[in-house]
């Protein structure tokens, strides 16, 4: 994993969703130079619902700690279940 990118499993469902979450949060924690916390999303492969709350979660450390959040690669169908939540602009990649 890249001090400067972090990267998603191949697979988070409920079951990972707690170790993901902390492997994460560890990677933001030492990211203290990094303006925003970008996540690639594009290894995930099997995946629920509980990928949008860590990736939510993440997002909320992120910005407390005054930075901004991304995700890179998200999937066609998480992007289709954050519609659905109404939560996609939350996780939104930055342009370009």
């Amino acid at each position: 994993m890249s001090k400067e990118l972090l990267a998603l499993p191949q697979v988070l469902t409920l079951r990972d969703a707690t170790g993901v979450l902390a492997t994460l949060l560890g990677g933001v924690a030492q990211q203290t130079t990094a303006a925003t916390v970008r996540i690639d999303a594009s290894p995930l492969r099997k995946f629920d619902s509980s990928a949008l709350a860590v990736l939510l979660e993440c997002r909320r450390v992120a910005l407390e700690s005054g930075r901004g959040f991304c995700v890179d690669g998200l999937p066609a169908d998480l992007q289709g279940l954050a519609n659905v939540y109404g939560v996609a602009p939350l996780i939104a990649s930055a342009p370009g």
